[in-house]
Formats: C-alpha cells, sequence, structure tokens
C-alpha cells in the first residue's frame, strides 16, 4: 500500500467544495463566496498588483502559496471587504467551514498626504482609478513597500478558527487571494480596505489642473494680434 495521500483532481476539488456551498447557502443564503473562472487568480492591475505586494514580502513569500489551491478549488464560501477588515468562511478539511478574520492598518496620514500630493494631475476620473490607467511611475508608487498604498506585513493581523498554529495557515493564504479576486471586480473596496479616501486622489488631480489654467489665463500672451494686422485680416 502506498503511503502517499490518494489523488484528488482539480475538478474533483471543486465539485466538493461546490456540494459544501449548496449546502451552506441553505443555512446562510446571503453569503458570497469567491468563484475563479480559468487559471487566473486576477486579472486586473489592481489585483495582480495586491497579490505581487504579499509575494513580494518575505515574512509571506513561503506561506502565501499555500492559499492558492485553495481559492482556486472554489473553498472561499464567503468573503466580505469592510472598512479596515476582511471576514470571510474557507471550507477545509471540517464539514463546516473555518471563520477567517484579517484586519488590516489605516494608512498613515503621511503616507497618504505624501500619496496624494505626488498623484499631481495623473488621475482624472474614477474609471481611470478603477482601472489601473494611470501613468507607470504613478503605479509604482502605489507599489513601493512601506510608504505606498498597499500594506506591510506589520500593518496585516490574521486570524483562523483552525487548529493550524501557523499566524498564516492555508486558509488565511486563502481570504489574502481572495481579496486579489474582489479587487478584480471593484477595485475601489481596496481604498475602504485601508480606509483612505480615493476621492481625494482625483479632487487632488482636478485642483492641480485648475490651478495651471488659471495661472495661465493670467500670464500675458505674446499671441496679441495688432490693429494693423487686423486691418489687414479683414481687408479694411
Amino acid at each position: 500500500m502506498s503511503g502517499f495521500p490518494k489523488y484528488v483532481s482539480v475538478a474533483d476539488k471543486r465539485a466538493v467544495a461546490a456540494r459544501k456551498l449548496k449546502r451552506l447557502k441553505k443555512q446562510l443564503p446571503d453569503i458570497q463566496p469567491v468563484l475563479i473562472e480559468g487559471s487566473k487568480i486576477a486579472t486586473t492591475w489592481w489585483g495582480i498588483s495586491w497579490n505581487k505586494n504579499l509575494e513580494g514580502y518575505a515574512d509571506f513569500s513561503n506561506r502565501i502559496s499555500r492559499g492558492r489551491s485553495y481559492v482556486k478549488n472554489g473553498s472561499i464560501a464567503h468573503l466580505e471587504i469592510g472598512n479596515g477588515i476582511v471576514e470571510a468562511l474557507v471550507f477545509g478539511s471540517n464539514s463546516s467551514p473555518y471563520q477567517v478574520r484579517i484586519n488590516i492598518e489605516k494608512i498613515s496620514k503621511q503616507n497618504w498626504e505624501h500619496i496624494t500630493e505626488l498623484c499631481g494631475h495623473s488621475i482624472d476620473s474614477l474609471d481611470e482609478l478603477s482601472l489601473g490607467q494611470f501613468p507607470k511611475d504613478l503605479k509604482t508608487l502605489f507599489m513601493s513597500q512601506g510608504d505606498g498604498l498597499f500594506p506591510t506585513p506589520d500593518e496585516i493581523q490574521m486570524q483562523c478558527s483552525c487548529p493550524d498554529w501557523a499566524t498564516m495557515c492555508k486558509h488565511v493564504a486563502a481570504v489574502m487571494y481572495g481579496i486579489g479576486t474582489r479587487l478584480d471586480h471593484n477595485p475601489i473596496l481596496f481604498f475602504k480596505l485601508r480606509n483612505a479616501p480615493y476621492e481625494e486622489l482625483i479632487r487632488q488631480s482636478i485642483e492641480n489642473r485648475l490651478g495651471t489654467m488659471l495661472e495661465n489665463a493670467n500670464q500675458k500672451s505674446d499671441r496679441t494680434i495688432k490693429d494693423t494686422d487686423i486691418e489687414s485680416l479683414f481687408e479694411l
């Protein structure tokens, strides 16, 4: 007899998770599962950048990968993002899902003021912000470790009801990836998660543009047409 565990395909794992989800929905009809279509966990700039940020920290890099298969298999039965908090239910070996709670600290006032100031003329609308359609240097600023928009490991607290002693168990890791999937569908949730008023980014850009327009309006132009030129132009 082989000592290796029996191989279970991805399709079978997804089928098991789907059955568990169906039963759970009878008890909790309002749950919001994370369902991945295709092989990619994230597809937009916000979702991909969220995952890259997590994978870029040594504290997370060795453990975060444990959650990839869980989120792909449909094991996240519920994930809800609030102001600085994520609450989730994740299926595991038990018949009942484990409860996961992740708290993320509010972005510091200093970092936020620095970011809004540097945004300058770079973001014109909510659509551009949502789609990640802004200059590369601004994306680099957002992703900057320690003083950017994305949280550091020290700013993230995690809890799970499973018996695993690790701070980041596979259920927590799955939820971390699940957050990226949620950001794919609604990037504004990121600012809710960080308690950051995203409207300020757009307002700052608009104010800067208006200021530039007013400055230009008050400057004397060298392109004034002389009276003699006007007469010549209209053959007076």
